[in-house]
């Protein structure tokens, strides 16, 4: 066992995994000196704060892996602290809605999932049952998921910012990371803010993480490929149509969970997204290219093997991405009344998702170790949501390692 409360202790990336592992080690470790490194102006920029702000519990993953286990401990974790931190949430539930009578059986797989995940008061919902909560949804069965919420994500972020000041941690932004150095007893960090040392090193550098990973020396052999998700938001007049969360059966076939809708904390119903290539790490608009992040995603023998394998779903999401009216065919699988006049551009986000070189996205949150390090190599949804039980699970991690 490692005495990390003399250690000194770099975390690279300030999204809210970065966040809450720095504050979970100043709550063990005291008397650490603990430094997270951030590369833009602001915490939570890409990630963290371009997401829908759901509260995910548990539902979709497989028994047993990490992320069911850190979903449903870290919804429990986050709620707790955003009532301690006053900040803004509500656990309103969701709707996971069959349209027809060929998905049942899939709901009826999501729904003995979530119990043996250990969520609470899951409910099998005939159609009236489900219009009751919300009345203009269509379908042939729906799974009321109690647990699931909404929350601010970015003040979220605030709070922690605010925690880890508080306990004498430090947070450098326009830091960007240049060089890793290792000699026999300690990390030498570079960045665009100047030199750190320190004796661990933690990479939660989210859609650079492999790059972060490589440059202190490990073979990349997963890759972050990045898959920009598109939202509209509906019109005011029209958000009555939806109250809280109405999410599809996800198809096994489908490596995403489909469109949805989103109540948003701050008022207004988000719908998407879809899921696209990006031509950027952070390629939140269609016309950002970056021709570094674009050259390493199409010379990825990976990539090619996935668009073989998933072709049709890859057209499909295309399309919806450059027609509206498409978009809105699949949004009205759930709610029929919604029309595409009753939508207007909303923002997007760029999810990096770690993709093995057969052409599989890795499924599972995905951490390798190192000399001294820590390495958090595929941490997409819900990481936000488990964020302080990732940090929690780190923290333990470095005390094992």
């Amino acid at each position: 066992m490692t005495n990390l409360n003399t250690q000194k202790l770099i975390i690279i990336g300030g999204g809210l995994v970065g966040l809450a592992t720095a504050y979970k080690h100043l709550q063990a470790f005291p008397s650490s000196a603990v430094t997270l490194l951030e590369k833009e102006s602001a915490l939570g920029q890409h990630q963290s704060g371009h997401n829908s702000g759901v509260l995910h519990c548990g539902l979709y993953y497989k028994p047993g892996s990490a992320k069911a286990q850190l979903a449903v401990k870290g919804i429990r974790e986050m709620t707790e602290f955003c009532q301690s931190h006053k900040v803004p949430h509500e656990i309103c539930g969701k709707l996971v809605v069959a349209t027809n009578a060929g998905e049942i059986p899939r709901l009826r797989f999501l729904h003995e999932r979530g119990q043996q995940n250990g969520l609470t008061g899951l409910r099998w919902l005939e159609p009236h049952e489900m219009r009751t909560i919300e009345p203009n949804v269509s379908g042939v069965a729906a799974l009321h998921v109690p647990e699931e919420g909404i929350v601010d994500y970015p003040a979220v972020a605030q709070s922690l910012k605010n925690e880890i000041l508080q306990r004498g941690g430090q947070i450098v932004t326009r830091a960007k990371v240049t060089q890793l150095h290792r000699n026999s007893e300690s990390w030498k960090v570079e960045t665009t803010a100047g030199s750190f040392q320190s004796d661990w090193l933690i990479n939660c550098a989210g859609l650079y993480s492999d790059r972060i990973s490589q440059a202190a020396g490990h073979s990349r052999q997963t890759r972050i490929v990045p898959f920009r998700g598109e939202y509209y938001k509906l019109k005011a007049d029209r958000q009555h149509l939806v109250r809280n969360l109405i999410y599809p059966v996800p198809d096994a076939q489908f490596p995403f969970l489909g469109v949805h809708f989103t109540r948003l904390i701050g008022g207004g119903i988000e719908a998407g997204p879809n899921a696209v290539l990006a031509f950027s790490r952070e390629g939140y608009k269609k016309t950002t290219v970056n021709l570094r992040d674009l050259a390493e995603a199409l010379t990825f023998p990976g990539l090619w093997r996935f668009l073989l394998r998933h072709s049709g779903m890859c057209f499909q999401e295309t399309l919806g991405s450059v027609s509206k009216k498409l978009f809105c065919r699949s949004l009205q699988r759930l709610v029929p009344a919604i029309r595409s006049d009753d939508l207007e551009p909303g923002g997007a986000g760029v999810r990096a998702q770690a993709m093995t070189p057969e052409g599989r996205l890795v499924e599972d949150f995905h951490i390798v170790r190192g000399p001294n390090s820590l390495h958090v190599l595929n941490a997409p949804s819900p990481a936000a949501t488990a964020s302080l039980a990732i940090g929690g699970d780190i923290v333990r991690q470095l005390q094992n390692h």
